[in-house]
């Protein structure tokens, strides 16, 4: 499963690779036959260890949180990868997503369910805040399932390896207009949102539709409709 994932990056010598969350370096070594990585590790004993199997010629080891850590000290071009932690695989995609702009692309291992909502389309059950505001910055395509048996110990959940590439137009969407959307996502549009119904006819929506419905190009277009009415 190890090669898959090196398959699926493909990384090069000219690659800049940022790992976030090597735990113990089973993905890093098969890296580093490749390129030079810079890993992000927030447990000290595990960043030490890791630390001190390579020069830091090859590895360089970040001993910090990713949830706050500052990609923008790296390069534009970067790439990401990594097994990133369940528990914080949500709100660290919305910080990694305000970098879009510098990455060339993401692999990222992921529960399953967080990947299915990620790629999920508009009107779909699965579809939701996560899946707008990755989808207006990001072309993502699941690659393939991973089973619970890789993985030691073994989790609780099925997972999955996610491509997140930038797109060449990135969409601007209010983060709070959508977390108000979301919020109550099971009402019409109109009990939703702050708009009247002359906003509603100026974008051409439909305020009996609930936010489910709308495609992220829809949310960027209301976005843009309430910064100028501010």
């Amino acid at each position: 499963m190890l090669r898959r994932l090196i398959e699926a990056i493909s990384p090069s010598e000219k690659d800049f690779i940022v790992e976030i969350g090597p735990g113990e370096g089973a993905l890093t070594k098969l890296l580093l036959e490749s390129a030079h990585v810079e890993a992000i590790e927030l447990d000290r004993d595990l960043a030490a260890a890791l630390a001190g199997q390579f020069p830091p010629w090859r590895l360089t080891v970040h001993c910090a949180d990713a949830l706050e850590f500052d990609f923008a000290r790296f390069p534009a071009g970067m790439r990401l990868v990594g097994n990133l932690p369940y528990n914080i695989s949500t709100p660290l995609l919305f910080h990694l997503a305000r970098f879009a702009s510098r990455v060339k692309d993401m692999h990222f291992m992921l529960q399953l369910e967080v990947v299915e909502r990620m790629v999920a389309a508009c009107s779909t059950p699965a579809y939701g805040r996560l899946s707008v505001a990755l989808q207006a910055r990001f072309r993502m395509k699941k690659l393939f399932n991973v089973s619970k048996g890789a993985f030691r110990p073994p989790p609780k959940v099925e997972s999955a390896l996610v491509r997140l590439e930038p797109l060449p137009q990135m969409l601007e969407i209010d983060a709070d207009l959508l977390r108000k959307a979301f919020s109550a996502r099971r009402k019409q549009l109109r009990n939703a949102l702050p708009l009247s119904e002359d906003d509603y006819l100026r974008l051409g929506i439909d305020p009996r539709l609930r936010p489910e419905n709308l495609s992220p190009e829809d949310f960027a277009r209301i976005s843009a409709l309430s910064a100028c009415a501010r």
